[in-house]
């Protein structure tokens, strides 16, 4: 199997998009992934009349915080997931259910076939979404200060450490962040979080998953990559594919059954019996 390839993230300023890179990559790699910030996203959250109808079941959790901020970026992190996935799936937003798998991992009821992650840290979001099997993302402060010698004891193999030690310091601490964002969104595609320990998988400086001693880990159906994003974030995603026949054509139309679009589509009954 040739070596999966993940998309490059794409900036959507606001929920008007631009969207058509979403669908386009979707189609032709089988995963997306979007980025903005969650002040470019809060004018909507805040004028917007549907917010209470776009945010569906978790309104009461918006509701409830009482802090302003974190209550805003909740809101603005779950109207990126929402108008994400309707890019996607060809569908207002407001048809779409957002629910969450133990462990907080969010999912689209009634759309098994897609599997989405979301990443924040400071002001910038991200989401990835995936036809084709589990997709995990990561962004951090490109200055992120990394403690070296704490991390080679709690995350770096044996095999990263060798690598790691002949390099400049600046450059290795570089090096250094960006593999903690690789190994968070490899442990979020696999639904671990920080549960994986970080030691027990490495990466090569080519982005390769490989095992503690530097053997691959991987016959080509993992796929992983890093980007700077806003010019202070780096952005990884790890992202997989199955290997089974997927929908080319993600709208509602072909992911749902007809039966159960009607009736998540159809107005209610004005005058119920």
């Amino acid at each position: 199997m040739d070596r999966v390839r993940c998309a490059a993230p794409l900036h959507v300023p606001r929920p008007a998009g631009p969207w058509h890179g979403v669908r386009d990559n979707l189609a032709v790699l089988g995963n997306a992934l979007v980025y903005t910030t969650w002040s470019e996203w809060l004018p909507s959250v805040l004028t917007t009349p549907r917010l209470r109808e776009l945010l569906g079941p978790d309104w009461d959790r918006y509701r409830r915080t009482r802090d302003a901020v974190v209550r805003y970026r909740f809101a603005a992190s779950r109207l990126l997931i929402k108008y994400t996935a309707a890019a996607a799936l060809a569908t207002p937003p407001e048809y779409l259910d957002l629910a969450y798998r133990l462990g907080g991992r969010p999912y689209l009821r009634g759309f098994d076939q897609i599997e989405l992650s979301l990443s924040h840290t400071g002001d910038v979001m991200a989401v990835g979404l995936s036809r084709t099997g589990r997709i995990g993302v990561d962004v951090e402060p490109a200055d992120r200060f990394v403690r070296l010698d704490l991390l080679e004891t709690q995350m770096l193999t044996p095999a990263e450490t060798r690598e790691l030690a002949g390099l400049p310091e600046k450059e290795r601490a570089v090096r250094t962040l960006r593999l903690w964002t690789l190994k968070e969104a490899y442990s979020k595609a696999l639904g671990q979080g920080l549960r994986l320990g970080f030691k027990e998988f490495g990466f090569s400086p080519g982005g390769r998953l490989r095992a503690p001693d530097g053997r691959s880990a991987t016959r080509g159906e993992w796929g992983f990559a890093t980007h700077p994003v806003m010019d202070r974030f780096l952005l990884s995603v790890a992202c997989h594919d199955t290997g089974l026949n997927t929908a080319g054509d993600t709208s509602v139309e072909t992911m749902l059954d007809r039966g159960f679009l009607s009736a998540m589509t159809r107005p209610p009954d004005p005058d119920p019996k």
